[in-house]
Order: structure tokens, then sequence, then C-alpha cells
């Protein structure tokens, strides 16, 4: 393998551009419509997940959730809006980065409350299994590979349900 070749590689497996990268559009109306590419898929990332998120004028990209074993970080490039966390809401501006820890503590989601779109980056932890729960909603979602399934909290079983 030449040099050029393994530098080739190597941007292929290690470099993404969220300016070029292919986004994807996620659309429920009235409240949440976004766009978002994802920056380590397909990439030698295996404990990092990042996407590059735009999200339209009063709209929002994510239910209100906090996450029992990922952390978070956004990073705001454009735009401005607001970051819903804890039961408060906190503005948010280009240029601030934003930490939120895993566990119940921080549940959060971020709305653009601005007449322009708002462009952030999104970059957690990769774990699995995972435990999502959506304040709003009730619902608890279990993720893990091969497994997505979300239900209400009070739907759950008791422990020796079904149990000879």
């Amino acid at each position: 393998m030449t040099p050029s070749d393994r530098a080739a590689e190597l941007h292929q497996r290690l470099i993404r551009n969220f300016n070029d990268a292919p986004r994807e559009r996620f659309l429920r109306a009235p409240r949440y419509d976004s766009e978002t590419a994802s920056m380590t898929k397909g990439t030698a990332a295996r404990q990092l997940g990042a996407s590059f998120d735009i999200v339209a004028p009063g709209q929002q990209s994510c239910p209100y959730h906090y996450h029992y074993a990922e952390e978070e970080m956004f990073i705001v490039i454009q735009g401005h809006g607001t970051l819903r966390v804890a039961g408060e809401r906190v503005p948010i501006q280009a240029g601030d980065v934003i930490t939120i820890p895993a566990g119940p503590d921080y549940p959060h989601h971020i709305i653009n409350t601005s007449d322009a779109p708002l462009h952030y980056l999104s970059v957690s932890t990769h774990k699995e299994p995972e435990i999502c729960v959506y304040p709003d909603s009730g619902k608890v979602g279990s993720f893990a590979p091969g497994l997505r399934l979300l239900q209400r909290r009070e739907a759950g079983l008791e422990y020796w349900d079904g149990e000879p």
C-alpha cells in the first residue's frame, strides 16, 4: 500500500465533514423537524457517537429525555435557542458547549426558539445497553444490540410474572 493509499484509508476511517455528510430528515408535526447526519457511522470510533443536527425554526429534534448510561455534549455552531434541562429553560447560542451527564438529574432537549435554523454537533459516549426515560410521556426505552423496547413505565410487569 502506498503512502497516499494509506492516507486515503485513514481519512475514510477517521474523518467526516459535517458540511458534506448526507442528512436524514425527521419530521413529526407539529413539534419535531430536524435534519441529522451521523459523524461516526462507518468510522473507526467505537466508544463515541456524533451527529450534526439542524433544527428548523420553532421546532425541536427529540423528546425531553435522560440516559442512564450515556453522557452527551452539544456544541452550538450557528443560531440560538433554548435548552430545556432539569425542568428549566436556559438560553443557548452559537459558541456554547453544553455537557449533560447521565442520570435522572438532567432530563433535556434542545428547542429552536428562534426564527432561523439552529445548527449543533451532538457528541455522546456510546454505551450499551442503554436505558432512556422520557418524563413528558412516561415512556422508558431499553436499547442494546438487537433490542429496541419502548413501553410506558406503568405497563411494567411484576418480577415473577410468568415464572413457574
